[in-house]
């Protein structure tokens, strides 16, 4: 039996090299995994967001429908300036005086003719009474000179009797008719003298008066200017240890808006010409207004015309001094074609076409 011997110099095949990695068999079974999971998350994805989408609300942008008629008149000119009082009072004393009382504050109300402070009055009080005094003395020596007239008048009537009968002389007749005469000059004179008395003391009750202070229209104090104790004049004396001013009061019914426009612009400003306000206080608050007047000179250092403008309408809100910026407005045109008061206007976006038909 012959025998096949091995050769020797060729190498046995490595039957090893022949087995399956089972690596690479758990790698392709995991990717085709992942394939199926992701697929599944899809689907699962696309049906919630399919359900999502059927729950919620259609989303739309909202328009404000307004009124045909609002759209209101375009601005003209723009400018600033201030709320001022047409009436705007500092209340002094008439005659220097030591203040007694000061019977106001800030933010009270007063209405004309109420007593607003009193002066030292011992003064003018003894000048009325010696006034008094002295008419009613001069009032006295004429009724002594009214007596003596009337005496007088009688012995002239004797006398003028016994001249008749030849019994006194022309001399005695002459001297009772010159009595006569001079006592009624005195008597004139006296009158002239009582009413001269009389004419004194009204001007002594004005001094006394002038010591009461007094408020000379309806207001609001907005400033306190003296204290009790202190010296008050009409002029500026002392070295500025006399005030020349008690109180301060504005009339609230007179406010209105004073505003410097530029010459360049005056133009397009016109008295009666609509306004809107707008306070720095309340940026928020557009107040109607309407111009009162415009100020027949300009400024040469600003080259700006005042121009002086009325609220439409009061407020508590509005306070003297207080910063304000203007709109002027052009007049409203009436338009060629009358809009009905109940049409409404819309974004033309927010109308599209159906059948035909604009909805």
């Amino acid at each position: 039996m012959t025998h096949l011997e091995p050769n020797p110099g060729k190498s046995r095949p490595d039957l090893s090299a022949l087995k399956i990695d089972d690596r690479a068999r758990r790698r392709g079974r995991n990717r085709w995994l992942r394939w199926f999971t992701a697929l599944v998350g899809l689907t699962l994805l696309g049906f919630g967001g399919m359900a999502a989408l059927r729950n919620r609300a259609l989303e739309v942008e909202v328009a404000v429908a307004r009124k045909g008629d609002e759209s209101g008149p375009a601005a003209l000119l723009n400018a600033s300036g201030y709320v001022t009082p047409r009436r705007r009072a500092t209340v002094a004393a008439k005659i220097t005086g030591r203040l007694n009382q000061v019977l106001v504050d800030e933010g009270m109300r007063v209405e004309m003719g109420q007593v607003l402070a009193t002066l030292d009055d011992s003064e003018a009080q003894v000048r009325l009474a010696s006034a008094r005094a002295e008419r009613d003395a001069t009032a006295a020596a004429l009724a002594d000179l009214d007596v003596n007239l009337a005496n007088a008048e009688r012995d002239l009537e004797r006398e003028e009797r016994l001249r008749r009968e030849g019994v006194t002389t022309e001399r005695a007749r002459d001297q009772a008719k010159t009595l006569v005469d001079s006592l009624r000059a005195r008597i004139a004179l006296v009158k002239e003298q009582v009413r001269a008395a009389e004419a004194r003391i009204p001007v002594a009750q004005q001094d006394l008066d002038n010591c009461t202070i007094r408020a000379p229209f309806d207001g609001i104090v907005v400033s306190k200017d003296a204290q009790r104790g202190e010296m008050v004049s009409p002029v500026s004396a002392g070295g500025g240890f006399t005030r020349t001013g008690i109180a301060t009061i504005v009339d609230m019914n007179s406010l209105e808006i004073e505003v410097d426009v530029n010459e360049s612009y005056i133009a397009r400003v016109k008295p009666g010409q609509p306004v809107t306000a707008t306070l720095d206080a309340y940026p928020d608050w557009k107040i109607p207004a309407r111009v009162r007047t415009v100020i027949p000179t300009a400024d040469r250092q600003k080259a700006t015309v005042k121009v002086r403008i009325s609220f439409d309408r009061l407020d508590s809100r509005i306070l003297p001094d207080m910063g304000v910026k203007v709109s002027f407005l052009e007049e409203a045109k009436k338009p060629k074609t009358p809009t009905p008061e109940n049409v409404v206007l819309v974004p033309r976006e927010a109308v599209h076409d159906d059948a035909g038909q604009p909805v």
